[in-house]
C-alpha cells in the first residue's frame, strides 16, 4: 500500500502542477474580457454638428452639457468638411440638423459599435424635432463583412497560428540554434499570414481589395508574436504558453478595437490601444482597406515594426543566455574521481541513464506542446 502511495503522490503532484495553467487562464480570461467589455459607455466619443450659425453652436453646446464626459462635440463648417473628418477617422459621426430631413453621417468601417452609439444619441435629437433620422454611410462594407468586425476574427486567427507555433519552436526546436529557430519563426509567420490573407480575401470575401497590404501587415504582426514567444521560451519554459496568452489574447484582443473602440472602454484598455500590436494591426488594416491609408496608417505600421524589433532584441538576449548555459558545465569544477568499477560495467550503467534523461526531456517537450495545443 505504501509503495502505491509513493508512486501516486508524484503523479498527483505532476497533474496538479499542470492544472495551474488552465485555472490561471480561466481567471485571466474572465478578468480581461469582463473588465474590457462589460457596461460599455462613451468616453469623449468624437461627434460633430454640421453648421456655422448660432443654431448649430447652441445644439453642440447643449449636447456637450447633457453628455458630460460621454461626448466630445464640435462643429463642422459644412457637410464636405464633416465627410473629410469622418474619412480621416477624426469623427465617429456628424449630424446635419436639416429642418426637413435631419441626417447623420457615419463611417461604419471605423467602428460599427461606435457608430451605433452615436446613432442612438442623434435619433433622440431628431425626435425632438419631430423628424426621423436618416443615416448616410460613407464607407460601404463588403457583402462578406457587413458589420466590419470580420477583420477582428482575422486578427484572432493570425494570433492563434502565431502563438500556437511558439511551443513547437521552443520545445521541439530546443536543440536548434536560436538563429535557426528565428528563421523558422519567420517562415511560420509567412505561412500564417498567407493563410489568413487567403481566408480574408478569396475564401470568405471579408476584404475585396488591398490584399497585398493586408498580407504584409499580417506577416509583420505574426512575425512579432513568434519572435517574442520563441525568445521568451528560453527564459520561461513551459510557462511561455500562459505568458503568450496573457500578452496576445487577454490584453491583445480586448484592446484591439475589434469589438469596441477605445472611446467605449475604460482608461486601461484605451491606453493599451495606443501601442499594443493587435490594435496596430487591426487599425492599420482598417486604414488601408477602408480609408485609403489616409488615417494614420504609417503610425500603425510603425507599431508593428516596434513589436518585431522588440522580438529581435529578445531573441538576441535569449541566444546569449543559451550560450552561457551551454558553457556552464564546461566551466564547472571537475567532479571527484569515481570509484573503480569492473571494465565495461560503467558504460552499461551510463547508457540507460542517458536514455532516461533524453526520454524525460522528450516527454517534457511533448507535454508542453500538448498543453499549448489544448490551450
Amino acid at each position: 500500500m505504501s509503495s502505491v502511495s509513493a508512486v501516486s503522490r508524484p503523479a498527483l503532484r505532476h497533474v496538479l502542477t499542470h492544472l495551474v495553467t488552465p485555472l490561471l487562464m480561466c481567471l485571466g480570461m474572465g478578468i480581461a474580457y469582463l473588465s474590457a467589455f462589460h457596461a460599455p459607455a462613451p468616453h469623449q466619443l468624437p461627434v460633430a454638428v454640421v453648421g456655422q450659425g448660432p443654431q448649430a453652436q447652441v445644439l453642440a453646446q447643449t449636447l456637450k452639457d447633457k453628455a458630460g464626459d460621454g461626448l466630445d462635440v464640435t462643429t463642422a463648417a459644412d457637410s464636405d468638411a464633416a465627410r473629410q473628418r469622418l474619412l480621416d477617422r477624426d469623427l465617429v459621426a456628424a449630424y446635419v440638423p436639416d429642418a426637413d430631413a435631419p441626417t447623420l453621417l457615419v463611417a461604419t468601417a471605423n467602428s460599427e459599435t461606435s457608430a451605433s452609439a452615436a446613432e442612438k444619441v442623434f435619433t433622440q435629437v431628431a425626435a425632438h424635432q419631430g423628424k426621423p433620422l436618416a443615416v448616410q454611410e460613407l464607407t460601404p462594407l463588403p457583402a462578406g463583412d457587413p458589420t466590419g468586425q470580420g477583420l477582428f476574427f482575422l486578427l484572432v486567427a493570425l494570433s492563434i497560428g502565431s502563438y500556437g507555433s511558439v511551443a513547437v519552436l521552443g520545445a521541439a526546436g530546443a536543440a536548434l540554434a536560436m538563429r535557426v529557430r528565428a528563421l523558422l519563426g519567420l517562415g511560420v509567420a509567412l505561412v500564417v499570414s498567407l493563410l489568413g490573407t487567403a481566408l480574408a480575401g478569396p475564401v470568405f470575401h471579408l476584404v475585396d481589395h488591398g490584399l497585398l497590404g493586408v498580407w504584409a501587415m499580417s506577416w509583420l504582426y505574426s512575425a512579432g508574436i513568434v519572435a517574442i514567444g520563441t525568445a521568451l521560451h528560453a527564459f520561461l519554459g513551459r510557462w511561455t504558453t500562459l505568458t503568450m496568452m496573457a500578452l496576445f489574447v487577454m490584453l491583445n484582443f480586448t484592446s484591439s478595437g475589434g469589438i469596441f473602440q477605445p472611446e467605449l472602454q475604460n482608461g486601461f484598455y484605451r491606453a493599451l490601444h495606443s501601442f499594443w500590436n493587435g490594435a496596430g494591426f487591426l487599425e492599420g488594416v482598417r486604414d488601408h482597406v477602408y480609408f485609403g491609408g489616409r488615417a494614420g496608417l504609417g503610425g500603425h505600421v510603425a507599431t508593428l515594426f516596434g513589436w518585431l524589433a522588440a522580438g529581435a532584441v529578445l531573441l538576441l538576449a535569449a541566444a546569449r543566455t543559451e550560450r552561457k548555459r551551454a558553457l556552464a558545465p564546461a566551466l564547472a569544477p571537475a567532479p571527484a574521481p569515481a570509484p573503480a568499477v569492473v571494465p565495461g560495467a560503467e558504460q552499461a550503467a551510463e547508457q540507460p541513464a542517458d536514455r532516461s534523461v533524453e526520454q524525460l526531456a522528450a516527454e517534457a517537450a511533448e507535454e508542453e506542446m500538448e498543453e499549448a495545443v489544448g490551450v
